[in-house]
């Protein structure tokens, strides 16, 4: 019976080249199309809501394939993860309607970024957050993010070149959360530019530490120009949380 099949999974990125997959089997489609082969018998490929680059993690990611299966969901879901490494983990597996696209169908997509804001960088969150020893000026940041909500265009916060690529984009809220010398920024909206979340990142790291003002975030996007905008941050301190339908 031909079936759509929904996942939603969980990784750790920092030893895989992204989500795409390449010639090498360092991808997580990559690693999750080999899975579905030997489940199968036939090559299948998988789509996922959007393309994590490398060195990104997810908490949420959302895929979908279509196989001819008689297997029932929770049978998928163990076989994945009895073949998939320990840093990816199959959470959720259910049958979808025969036009669902996990890409196409994405209403909102929430990503986090997670600064840890000390001296002395902490041993078990460096893997997973970005460690800045400065001190920041909090009040700024907090006047900067609302300048990024709304609907831009965000080509001046991208990787992109000029082209003919719609880059127009809406972010819903931009957020920040303090608990300590750990710092959350959530960001949720209808999709993101190439690297636009790690550059809005250093453009705000940057707005804190005092090397520029708030009033330059409203020059790129007037501008539209990447040079005027802040450097790109690592990307293991960003992590795709969830994606809403």
């Amino acid at each position: 019976m031909k079936r759509n099949v929904k996942i939603v999974l969980e990784y750790d990125g920092g030893r895989y080249k992204g989500w795409q997959r390449l010639d090498s089997n360092d991808t997580i489609q990559g690693k999750l199309e080999d899975i579905v082969l030997k489940m199968t018998g036939n090559k299948t490929g998988i789509i996922g809501s959007g393309r994590t680059d490398s060195g990104v993690h997810a908490r949420g990611q959302v895929a979908n394939f279509i196989i001819d299966t008689d297997m029932k969901e929770n049978e998928i879901k163990d076989y994945f993860n009895a073949y998939l490494p320990q840093d990816i983990a199959v959470k959720e597996v259910a049958f979808e309607k025969e036009n669902f696209h996990s890409r196409h169908d994405a209403k909102e997509k929430t990503y986090v970024y997670y600064i840890y804001n000390n001296q002395v960088n902490s041993v078990f969150d460096r893997k997973f957050s970005l460690h800045v020893p400065e001190a920041l000026d909090i009040e700024a940041i907090r006047k900067a993010l609302p300048l990024f909500e709304g609907t831009h265009d965000f080509l001046g916060f991208s990787s992109l070149r000029k082209s003919k690529k719609i880059t127009v984009r809406t972010i819903n809220s931009l957020t920040m959360e303090k608990d300590g010398p750990r710092i959350k920024f959530v960001f949720k909206g209808d999709g993101f530019l190439y690297n636009t979340i790690r550059i809005i990142m250093g453009t705000i790291l940057e707005i804190g530490t005092k090397k520029r003002k708030v009033s330059s975030i409203e020059e790129v996007f007037k501008t539209k120009t990447r040079e005027k905008a802040g450097y790109t941050v690592p990307p293991h301190g960003l992590f795709l949380e969830e994606v809403k339908y």
